[in-house]
Formats: structure tokens, sequence, C-alpha cells
């Protein structure tokens, strides 16, 4: 069974990643080729495909600019399981805290979810149906007796007494019709305020912690096969109203109707395929540490992650994982390191190197406006909700973006970051008055100088954050 992966062509993703994210067309190209390998290599025989191995990518330029984002909606395109990770997170082998192989241990954790809601998906009509007839037992088995059984079957004082076989025909047909109005006024939302008794097993984790030489792992044991008491199921009653009971009996014959083996396997393979790794804020780690402190592991971690990138074997809770075909897309600032300062081999990895460029006036008007997520249609519909109407005229956006240019260069340039807190001062009456007021505001040039330039001026004064 071929693995499912996005079959755009370069341009198309590009197109995609230009819905949400303004300019930057270096690293837009450089992953929608990476992106596309994918597919190609998938379309080759099993025997050629070994020896084609991903062009890592390394992305450089300042915070704010759109590294993280183009990875995030990456991720959304792409259909194949992916993580993103801070190096300084990591920290070297024989240091407390987390190795650098954790990431490859999410990534196929992730891949298992993607896998089980895609196969959940596949069975979701029978298990609906499955889920459907239980509910409906359990409606009709807390009706009332005088429902469920006709007037003629009850003899002495025992309710629990048929009066001739021939009856239990006429029951059956009576069951039966009663179940069919459950079923009519189960989907037509009659019955939603309802409470039923459900039996549901008590979540357990089937993985025992231990601590390796890599730090604290889990190890998957099958506690059905253990003794005593983890050889037992536990299972308890809850009660529920009907909704919720309906979604707990659905996953519980979801989970009958798919093979949990099957799930972990074909999940192994599609990290080691398809997945992708977005290594954040490498250039932290960059340089040579010396002496002891936070940083005394920075050198240690870029040696660790060599093996993983050039491609290595990691155990996993799910089996063993390959990492030869894994796509490993790093970013990072370099404001006080540079590329060169990462270990040569390190560097070697990262064959394809894209500079993010610091934005403009022009690309911060267009991210106001553009993006299909442009922050001033959201808050638009946010303040909507309150019956709040807001608009923003042309000269309007363009003093936004100026005064946002002119607060990045004049103190710290964190990028499209500084429109966020710009427009959060610019609608602060508006965000905190309604829905008491529900007065509206149409933002020209002149009242976004009113409003926001007494906090440019104290911004650029005392460097302080905008």
């Amino acid at each position: 069974m071929p693995l499912p992966i996005e079959d755009l062509t370069p341009r198309q993703i590009v197109a995609e990643l230009d819905k949400y994210i303004v300019g930057q067309h270096a690293a837009k190209r450089a992953v929608a080729v990476a992106l596309r390998n994918r597919y190609r290599r998938q379309q080759l025989p099993l025997e050629e495909r070994e020896d084609i191995v991903p062009k890592n990518i390394l992305m450089m330029g300042p915070t704010g600019v759109g590294k993280t984002e183009i990875a995030r909606r990456l991720a959304q395109l792409a259909r194949a399981p992916f993580v993103k990770v801070e190096a300084t997170k990591f920290t070297e082998v024989g240091y407390v805290g987390r190795d650098v192989e954790s990431m490859i241990r999410d990534l196929v954790a992730i891949s298992v979810r993607l896998v089980e809601r895609e196969r959940f998906e596949a069975v979701r009509e029978a298990a609906e149906s499955a889920a459907e007839d239980r509910l409906i037992g359990l409606l009709d088995d807390a009706s009332p007796a005088w429902e469920r059984y006709p007037r003629n079957v009850f003899v002495g004082d025992s309710d629990d007494v048929i009066e001739e076989e021939d009856d239990w025909e006429a029951e059956e047909r009576k069951r039966k019709e009663r179940q069919d109005l459950l079923r009519a006024q189960l989907r037509a939302g009659d019955l939603n305020d309802r409470m039923v008794d459900i039996t549901v097993e008590e979540s357990s984790n089937p993985f025992l912690q231990v601590f390796t030489p890599g730090g604290m792992e889990e190890m998957g044991i099958d506690t059905n096969q253990l003794g005593g008491a983890f050889g037992q199921t536990k299972h308890s009653i809850r009660r529920a109203q009907v909704p919720e009971a309906r979604a707990i009996l659905i996953e519980e014959e979801s989970k009958k109707l798919v093979d949990k083996s099957s799930i972990q396997r074909e999940a192994i393979e599609r990290a080691e395929q398809t997945g992708i790794i977005f290594l954040d804020e490498i250039d932290k780690v960059a340089g040579k540490s010396g002496g002891s402190g936070p940083d005394v592991s920075r050198e240690g971690v870029q040696r660790d992650l060599l093996p993983i990138i050039e491609g290595s074997t990691v155990q996993s809770k799910f089996g063993p994982v390959r990492t030869d075909h894994i796509l490993f897309i790093a970013a990072g600032a370099f404001h006080i390191s540079k590329p060169s300062d990462l270990i040569p081999e390190l560097q070697g990895r990262l064959p394809i190197r894209v500079t993010l460029e610091s934005l403009t006036q022009d690309d911060f008007r267009r991210i106001l406006l553009e993006p299909k997520n442009a922050l001033t249609k959201q808050y638009v519909q946010l303040l909507r909700v309150e019956g709040v109407d807001i608009s923003f005229t042309s000269d309007g956006l363009d003093k936004i973006a100026n005064l946002a240019a002119e607060v990045n260069t004049k103190t710290h340039n964190i990028g499209a970051r500084r429109l966020h807190t710009m427009l959060e001062r610019l609608l602060e009456p508006e965000l905190f008055d309604s829905p008491e007021s529900s007065a509206g505001a149409v933002f020209d040039a002149a009242l976004v100088e009113r409003r926001l330039s007494p906090f440019v001026f104290e911004a650029i004064k005392n460097q302080s954050i905008l």
C-alpha cells in the first residue's frame, strides 16, 4: 500500500504557503522542492529508493520573519508526521535533560496518532452504527417496565413472569418497534438530555517508565501478559449524558475494528519514510563552549545530532526507527553566532542553505492585509462577536506598518511579532469596553497616530518593549 504523501507541485506548494506567509520566496522554494522530492522518491522502485536521501535545509534569518510559520504550514500541507523541537531543550548524553533521540521518539508517537486517526476515520461508519445499537440498548433497558412489556404478559405479583411462550414473539416485535422509535429520537437529538450508565475500561498506561543510559524511557510491556493485578483489565460504571456516552462508545467500537499492531508498524514506516523534523534555535547550540555552566553541552548536542541526521537507528516504545530518510529543517537567527560556528560535520549534514530577509515597511503592510489569517481580519471577526464593527483604512494600515518598521529599526528587531503588540495597544479600548459599549471605530492614520505614538516614543526613548 503506497504511503499517503502530498503530490502538489513545487509551484503549487509555494502558492499554498503564500496564503499565510509574505515574501521569503527562497525559503518557500527550498521547502517546496524538498517536499516534492519525497513524492518523487516514492514513485521509484523499492530497490532504488534506499540510496536517495533527503537534502536537509538550514534556514537563516532574524526572528519573526517566518521561519517557524513556514514549518508549521508545511506540516499542515505535508500529510506526514511532523514535529517541531528547539535545539536548546537538548543536552549532551550524560547531562540531566532530554537527549536528541527523544525528538525521533516524539515523531513516532505523532505518527502513531496520525495513523490511528486515519484508521478510526476509515471505520467510523461501522463504529457509529455499532455504538448506536449499544446506546439504544442502554436507553431501552433504562425505560420503565410498562414501556418495555405488553400489559397482558404479567401474571401474579411478579413483573418477570411471562404468561405464554407465544408472547415472546409479540414481545420481540414490541421491542423492535420501541427501539426503532428510540433510534429516530436519538438521531433527531431528542434524547440528548437523557443519562445512561456505561461500562468503560479504566485508563491505564501500558508502558512502564525505566531509566536507561539515554535518560527516562517508556518501555512497551503488554500488561495483559503479566500475572497478578497487571493481568486484569479493570472496568468501571460511568454515568454520562447521551452525546458523551455516544462519543465514548464510538471510540470503543473503533478500537475493536482496527489492529493495534498494524497501526504501529505503519506509523514507524511513515515516520521513517515521510517524517519531517523542524529543529529550531539551532544557532543557540553553535560555537564552542568551554568551562562549566548552562552552555557546557552545546558542542556535545551538535555531536549527538550528527548520527541522527546522517542516519541511525533509534529505539522507541513502538520499535526501532531508522532516521536515514527523515527530512530535517534546521533554523536559527544567527545574531551572535554564524553557521560556520557549527561543527563542520553538522554543516555538511545541512547542505541546502536559505537566508530569510528582514521585513520592510511594505512587508508589514502586506502582512496586515493579505494573508488568509491576517491580524486585522482576526480582530474584525473577534469584535464582531460582541456586535462591535471596526475597519482599517488604507492610510491607517500604512501608518501601522510605518510605526512597526520604525520601532524595529530603532530598538530590537522582532519582525512581524511587533505587529501583535502594536495592534493590541491600538485596539485596547474596543477590546476592553465591549460588549458594554458597542461603539465601533474606523482606524485611519490620524487615529493610529494618536493612540500609538506615545507608546512608540516611549519604546524608542527607553529601548523598552512595545
